[in-house]
């Protein structure tokens, strides 16, 4: 729970989403309340950011919201940074709108952090769930001289709600989400700022061009930007209307159609927090009810937040040895199958294989940061079988899946990546390589889609 300091009017923010992280007191002299922008990178529906508002016109004093710009992050390239930066201007821009000043600087988000907050009365936090992401939470309460309140804004409902421990599957995990996700879809208010903190005298970077701080930064470039995503919150919500007017309406018969390509293609603005899960969802149950709102439904609600369950209670949710027993002996007991044809890394980064539906996938994923869920899928699986054991098999769909997708590195990738080895799933009947894990063919996908028809959509 927060502190008794904080004004009245927090009905529309659920007491469960905030937190306060260290037992300091606000600073009433400071100069303004800071918050640090860093996974909710937007300005609506932003619990976060409205709640350091809140707390900033009630002690009178300015708000600043600043954002460590990590040149270094893991697995970071231009690709990345290029729409999250386009979202962050966005932001800026509606900033100053609200009286807020944005200071951008370059630096290790927490040490950034720290650097704002002391001239700060208080520090406001978003939330992140990857390991770094909490590390960086922890060092920044622990080192503060002023009280830190973590405000959760990019779950529907907070992950030690829905669940004390790892979940097994989607299955085990759903009930409790759909019986409590009403009760977290508070939407809340937008308020300005009462004094203003434009004029504030504070060290930034001189941000007014994309292209121009890109031109500044020290990043890997070896992935280039894509055009069929712009970031910022205000693409975000164009595309998923046009999803839900469009089609919405054949979501349940199409979804696993990746030539339809019947999605919403949510999950970069997801992944930087440009757009609320929350607010997708409460667009979501405007629509009549249908086996198509409920399909997306499910995607959105117990699948992400599934994803997020075993980020956070999965020490190793980023190697190998996050898997199940029974998936890992499976997978080990077949380590020294044969394979028809074994590929390098590099062979699979060309897209260089015998599996033309493989190579059209691989193409699509490098020039557009992107790929349908169903050929994701397929992606993944038939790493298993071109790689020389399951160890290599998952670190390589890894590296390939956070180096090209928008939607990298996320909680989701890690979880999916995973999903191919056994996660999240059962033991199927034993086979050649897979072991019981899951397998997926060509067969299976010919039988199952138009895989020609999706090779033809990206060679055009």
């Amino acid at each position: 729970m927060a502190t008794d300091t904080e004004p009245k009017d927090f009905a529309d923010i659920h007491p469960d989403r905030v937190t306060a992280l260290n037992e300091k007191d606000i600073d009433q002299d400071g100069k303004y309340v800071l918050y640090w922008m860093q996974h909710s990178q937007r300005t609506e529906w932003n619990h976060a950011l409205e709640y350091a508002v809140r707390m900033a016109n009630s002690l009178d004093q300015g708000l600043v919201v600043g954002f460590g710009l990590m040149q270094d992050y893991p697995d970071g390239n231009e690709r990345h940074f290029r729409f999250m930066l386009e979202g962050l201007l966005e932001v800026q821009e509606a900033l100053l709108d609200r009286n807020i000043k944005f200071v951008l600087r370059f630096g290790d988000p927490a040490e950034v952090c720290l650097a704002l907050g002391k001239d700060a009365s208080l520090i406001v936090c978003d939330r992140g769930y990857l390991r770094f992401h909490r590390e960086w939470r922890k060092k920044v309460a622990e080192s503060a001289a002023v009280k830190v309140i973590r405000v959760e804004s990019d779950l529907v409902v907070p992950v030690e709600v829905a669940s004390d421990k790892q979940e097994y599957a989607a299955r085990t995990i759903r009930k409790q989400l759909m019986e409590q996700y009403q009760e977290y879809l508070e939407r809340p208010a937008h308020r300005s700022a009462q004094k203003s903190s434009k004029s504030f005298s504070i060290d930034k970077l001189n941000f007014t061009s994309v292209d121009a701080l890109l031109d500044q930064m020290n990043i890997d470039r070896s992935v280039a930007p894509v055009e069929d995503f712009t970031g910022g919150t205000g693409e975000a919500k164009k595309r998923f209307r046009k999803f839900l007017k469009e089609e919405l309406s054949d979501y349940d018969d199409y979804r696993s159609n990746p030539v339809e390509q019947r999605v919403s293609r949510m999950s970069p603005y997801l992944h930087f927090g440009q757009i609320s899960p929350a607010y997708l969802l409460s667009e979501l149950l405007d629509k009549r009810a249908t086996d198509d709102r409920k399909s997306y439904l499910e995607e959105l609600l117990v699948r992400r937040e599934l994803t997020h369950n075993f980020v956070f209670y999965n020490d190793n949710y980023d190697n190998y040895n996050c898997l199940p027993d029974w998936a890992r002996e499976s997978l080990e007991k077949h380590a020294d199958d044969d394979r028809e044809k074994v590929y390098t890394r590099d062979e699979l980064e060309a897209a260089d294989t015998s599996d033309p539906y493989w190579n059209a996938a691989m193409r699509q994923i490098k020039q557009g940061g992107y790929l349908h869920n169903h050929m994701r899928m397929y992606w993944g699986k038939q790493i298993i079988r071109f790689t020389n054991t399951p160890r290599y098999a998952y670190q390589t769909a890894l590296y390939l899946n956070n180096k090209y997708f928008i939607d990298g590195r996320d909680a989701n990738s890690f979880a999916n990546v995973a999903w191919l080895f056994g996660l999240h799933d059962q033991g199927w009947k034993e086979r050649p390589v897979y072991g019981k894990v899951r397998i997926m063919t060509p067969g299976g996908l010919e039988r199952k889609t138009d895989p020609e028809a999706f090779v033809d959509r990206v060679a055009e």
